[in-house]
């Protein structure tokens, strides 16, 4: 092996093994679920403003791959995995639903989620088309 190749093998090996070496973000761990005293269900997980959508994309893809039904109880959040199934209550009726996140979204600033038609008729945001609302883990 020519001193060249060498050199380029040691330093791939070098660049590959630094790369695994690179520390993940600091994450809190989650408390111990097993504890009588500890639920994790109601947690909240996140306060703004909510919005929803519904005829314009009704029947078009979302960015989780399926077809948006604005008369499911679904919704659209920036980082939550799809599937994620949370409670969303507003603020100012107290009203709650819980919706399945399938979209990304929303694509407007101070806004945290987009629920579908159905699920804001049922917290009471059809009318107002904003509130505040909180998001609790489910």
């Amino acid at each position: 092996m020519s001193f060249k190749s060498a050199l380029s093998l040691a330093l791939a090996t070098v660049l590959w093994l630094g790369g695994c070496a690179t520390q993940a973000p600091s994450v809190p761990p989650l408390p111990d679920v097993g504890s009588p005293d500890v639920v994790l269900e109601g947690r909240e997980i996140e306060r703004g403003g909510a919005s929803w959508y519904g005829e314009p994309f009704h029947g078009r893809r979302t960015a989780s791959g399926e077809i948006f039904n604005m008369n499911e109880l679904t919704a659209a959040h920036k980082t939550l995995p799809f599937g994620t199934r949370v409670r969303v209550r507003n603020l100012a009726t107290g009203q709650d639903v819980l919706v399945r996140i399938n979209d990304r979204g929303p694509h407007v600033r101070g806004r945290i989620i987009d629920l579908s038609r159905a699920a804001a008729a049922q917290v009471g945001l059809l009318r107002t088309g904003t509130a505040t609302v909180v998001l609790l883990a489910e």
